[in-house]
């Protein structure tokens, strides 16, 4: 597995604390919950697990709770890891479902989880990216 330092090796920038921890807490083999601002690198988190998913050969899925979101994480997934690695599952795409690491709607991933779909087979994670937007 990758361990958390070189994992932080890959990025320009230093992890901030919160990130380090959360990375620290997956790499002892706990889950973890991030709750940040947009914008201060979530997605770092996630990339660990989906690092480690890949490094042992099992799946990682990554939800969103709008189609747009899942179209641009896709691409910035398959820019980082290769279209061999990585799939879109929405309401109204489909592709490379059986990819290591799947971007998908959380409607898709609770349908799955309620047909007990065999894309489930060998999931080792599942990042879920809420972005809530509250308006007050």
């Amino acid at each position: 597995m990758i361990s958390p330092a070189t994992f932080a090796e890959r990025y320009e920038f230093p992890l901030d604390p919160f990130q380090r921890d959360a990375i620290d807490a997956q790499a002892e083999g706990s889950s973890v919950l991030v709750a940040a601002p947009t914008g201060s690198g979530k997605t770092v988190v996630a990339e660990y697990a989906l690092e480690r998913a890949l490094d042992a050969g099992r799946k990682c899925f990554y939800t969103t709770p709008l189609k747009a979101l899942s179209n641009q994480k896709f691409g910035d997934f398959v820019a980082a890891y290769g279209a061999d690695r990585v799939g879109l599952l929405t309401g109204d795409n489909t592709i490379n479902g059986e990819a290591p690491i799947v971007v998908m709607t959380t409607e898709v991933l609770r349908n799955m989880l309620y047909a007990d779909s065999g894309l489930l087979a060998d999931l080792a994670y599942v990042a879920v990216d809420p972005r809530l937007t509250l308006a007050g």
